[in-house]
C-alpha cells in the first residue's frame, strides 16, 4: 500500500529504507540473467562478490554468494561471462543498497555445457579413468586398424589416405557411424565394442574432423567414456583441434590432434623405416669391421711377441738356467763329498791310532783264556792253565808256571 505523506508530515529516511526492504522481501527468490563485470574472491573469505550487469541496459546489481556456491563453476566463469543466478533480493537498510544473495549460479549456453562436462570430468578423474597408468602403448605395426568415423567424411579420407601413404600394406576395418546428434553415442559405442571384440584389430581410431562444443558433446558422453575405458584394444582419439577437448581425449590411450595426426601415429612411415634399417645395417657393418680390424691388430701384436715369434726361446732359457743349477748342485755335492771323505780319513786315522792292533804292534800282547776272555788280573788264572797270547802278527799258547802269590806272577 502507498504511504501517505505530506510536507508537513514526512517520514524519516530509516522508515523509508525499512519499507523498501519489506517490499523487496516480498519479492522472493528469482532467476536473474546478466554479465559479470566484476569478480572478487578474497583469500580466506567465505563470500564471493560479483557485479551483474544487464547487457542491454546500463544497469548493474551487486551479487554475493558463499564459496560453496561459486566453487563448482569457478573453472568456467570469469569476468565477461554471462550467467544465470538464482538469488533472493536483499536490501541493506543502513546504506540503502540493493543486492542479490545467490544460492545457485549457472553459465549460459556453452558455459553451462562446460560446467556439466567439468563436473563429469572431476567425477571420472576421481574414479581413475584418466590415470596415466591405464594408458596402453600402441603396437609398432598393427595387423589391422579399426576406424570409427562418419560416412564419407573428411576424417575418414584423411586417416585412410595418410596411413596408406606411410605404409601401403596397412589394412583397415572401417565402421561408419553418426558422429553428432542423438544417435551418435550408441552407434559409436557399438562400433568400438565390435572392433574391440575382433582379434585381428590391434588398435582402434575414433575420428571426427572437429566441430563446435555442441557438436562434440557425444564424445564427452559418460557411456562412451566408460566403454572406451573397458576396451582391451588401444584406442586413439582423433576428434579434431578444438580448444575444448572432449572427455574421449582423456580416456583414450593416445590423443591425436587431427585425423591426419592419428594416421601418422598408428602406422610407421615405410621410407623412414627403410632408412632406419639401412642406417642400422651400415652401423652394424661398421661395428663388425671395426671389431675384426681390432682383433686382427691384436692378433698381429700377439704374434710379434717373443714368446710366439720364437716359442723355443723360453725353453732354451729355462734349459740354460736348469744346467746352471745342475752344475751348481754337482759342485756343491762334490765339495760335501770331499769334505766328508777328508773327515772320514781323519777319523779313520784316529780310530786306527787308538785301536788294540796298533797297541799290539808296539810289542804288547793280549792273554786270553780258553773261552776267549782277556786276562786282566793275575788272580784270574791258575797254575798250569793254558792261555792264548795274541800279538800283532799272530797268537801262540802259553802255560801258567805257578800260581801267582802276590801282585806279580810268573808264566
Amino acid at each position: 500500500m502507498a504511504v501517505r505523506t505530506t510536507a508537513e508530515v514526512p517520514i524519516p529516511v530509516g522508515e523509508v529504507s525499512r519499507l523498501i526492504g519489506g517490499w523487496i522481501d516480498r519479492l522472493g527468490a528469482v532467476w536473474v540473467e546478466g554479465q559479470i563485470t566484476q569478480l572478487s574472491r578474497r583469500p580466506g573469505f567465505g563470500v564471493v562478490f560479483l557485479t551483474l550487469r544487464d547487457p542491454a541496459h546500463d544497469v548493474s546489481v551487486r551479487v554475493t554468494c558463499f564459496r560453496g556456491v561459486f566453487d563448482p563453476v569457478a573453472d568456467v566463469i570469469s569476468e565477461g561471462a554471462r550467467v544465470v543466478v538464482f538469488a533472493k533480493p536483499e536490501w541493506y537498510a543502513p546504506r540503502g543498497e540493493l543486492s542479490l544473495r545467490a544460492s545457485e549460479i549457472r553459465a549460459v549456453g556453452v558455459g553451462e555445457l562446460l560446467v556439466r562436462l567439468e563436473r563429469l570430468k572431476r567425477a571420472l578423474t576421481a574414479e581413475g579413468l584418466f590415470a596415466p597408468e591405464r594408458k596402453r602403448r600402441l603396437p609398432f605395426l598393427p595387423g589391422r586398424v579399426g576406424l570409427v568415423t562418419g560416412r564419407a567424411s573428411a576424417a575418414e579420407r584423411d586417416v585412410l589416405e595418410n596411413a596408406r601413404l606411410r605404409w601401403p600394406a596397412v589394412r583397415f576395418a572401417v565402421r561408419n557411424v553418426a558422429v553428432q546428434g542423438v544417435h551418435a553415442v550408441p552407434q559409436v559405442i557399438d562400433a568400438v565394442r565390435e572392433l574391440d571384440a575382433d582379434p585381428d584389430v590391434e588398435v582402434i581410431v575414433v575420428a571426427r574432423g572437429g566441430g563446435s562444443v555442441e557438436d562434440l558433446l557425444p564424445f564427452s558422453d559418460e557411456r562412451l567414456v566408460r566403454a572406451v575405458a573397458d576396451c582391451r584394444t588401444p584406442v586413439v582419439s582423433a576428434i579434431g583441434h578444438e580448444p575444448d577437448a572432449p572427455l574421449l581425449d582423456l580416456v583414450a590411450d593416445l590423443r591425436a590432434s587431427t585425423p591426419t595426426d592419428a594416421a601418422k601415429r598408428v602406422v610407421p612411415d615405410v621410407r623412414e623405416e627403410l632408412a632406419r634399417v639401412r642406417q642400422l645395417r651400415d652401423r652394424a657393418r661398421w661395428v663388425l669391421e671395426s671389431r675384426i680390424d681390432r682383433e686382427e691388430r691384436g692378433l698381429a701384436a700377439a704374434r710379434d711377441r717373443p714368446v710366439l715369434a720364437e716359442p723355443h726361446r723360453l725353453v732354451r732359457g729355462r734349459a740354460e738356467e736348469l744346467d746352471g743349477l745342475l752344475g751348481r748342485a754337482r759342485r756343491t755335492l762334490g765339495h760335501l763329498l770331499d769334505r766328508a771323505a777328508a773327515d772320514l780319513t781323519h777319523t779313520r786315522a784316529r780310530v786306527v791310532a787308538l785301536s788294540p792292533a796298533a797297541t799290539l804292534r808296539r810289542g804288547y800282547a793280549v792273554l786270553q783264556r780258553a773261552d776267549g776272555a782277556a786276562v786282566r788280573a793275575a788272580d784270574e788264572v791258575e797254575a798250569g792253565e793254558v792261555l792264548r797270547a795274541r800279538v800283532a802278527e799272530g797268537a801262540f799258547p802259553v802255560t801258567v808256571g805257578e800260581r801267582p802269590g802276590g801282585p806279580e806272577g810268573r808264566a
